[in-house]
């Protein structure tokens, strides 16, 4: 059964229901602050954590995947059993769904992060295939660099690569026109992420990115 225009609405707003559930945001606000209005004024991890430290930015990221995960969830359970062939499509439209929902809340004036976290979500609840990648794209760009937006870039094009060979190679089972549906949605959420890391990769081009470490000690 071939999902309808509907249903890819349904799991849209899923997905940013979900989104709008600004971890950053709310963690500050409990501490007496609201994020946006310092450091980068970025309702995200990497801020969180510049911000209010490394056990603010691992609950925020923890916070940010679980909500992209939960979305993807809820619209597996609902429509997969109906449309098991288009399940992926499906997936990618809640995961996309809760990175819009994560970087324009419509209740802050539609000023929230930039997705990353949340796209974590995504990865680790559409195949299994893509965690390994995408672990060691953001990882070992972090750890050799120290630059978290490198990381994040590099996670995205190699999510873009990733959706397009396993595509072909029939991982997910569908058809080629349902296929080419979803590299384009990976498409818009590739550009989206280096559109929201602009100022990001200017700095990187300029070598004046603020590298980010775990500990304070070590932080410039």
């Amino acid at each position: 059964m071939r999902a309808n225009k509907l249903e890819r609405i349904i799991c849209i707003i899923i997905g940013y229901v979900f989104g709008l559930f600004q971890t950053a945001f709310i963690y500050g606000k409990l501490h007496g602050i609201d994020i946006r209005e310092h450091g980068s004024g970025n309702a995200g991890t990497t801020n969180t954590l510049r911000v209010l430290g490394t056990k603010a930015g691992l609950i925020v990221l923890a916070g940010d995947i679980l909500k992209c995960i939960l979305a993807v969830v809820v619209c597996s359970t609902i429509f997969g059993s109906s449309h098991g062939d288009e399940i992926y499509l499906l997936k990618l439209y809640a995961a996309a769904g809760a990175i819009l929902g994560h970087n324009f809340p419509f209740y802050l004036k539609f000023k929230g992060g930039k997705g990353i976290a949340a796209t974590a979500g995504l990865i680790l609840s559409f195949h299994p295939h893509f965690i390994i990648t995408g672990v060691i794209l953001f990882f070992g760009a972090f750890f050799i660099t120290h630059y978290v937006s490198l990381g994040s870039l590099l996670v995205y094009a190699g999510l873009m690569i990733q959706m397009v060979v396993a595509g072909q190679l029939g991982l997910f089972g569908a058809s080629q026109p349902v296929l080419i549906e979803m590299y384009i949605v990976t498409a818009f959420l590739t550009v989206l992420a280096y559109y929201k890391h602009r100022e990001n990769i200017k700095r990187l081009i300029k070598g004046e990115e603020r590298k980010t470490y775990l500990t304070k000690k070590s932080e410039q």
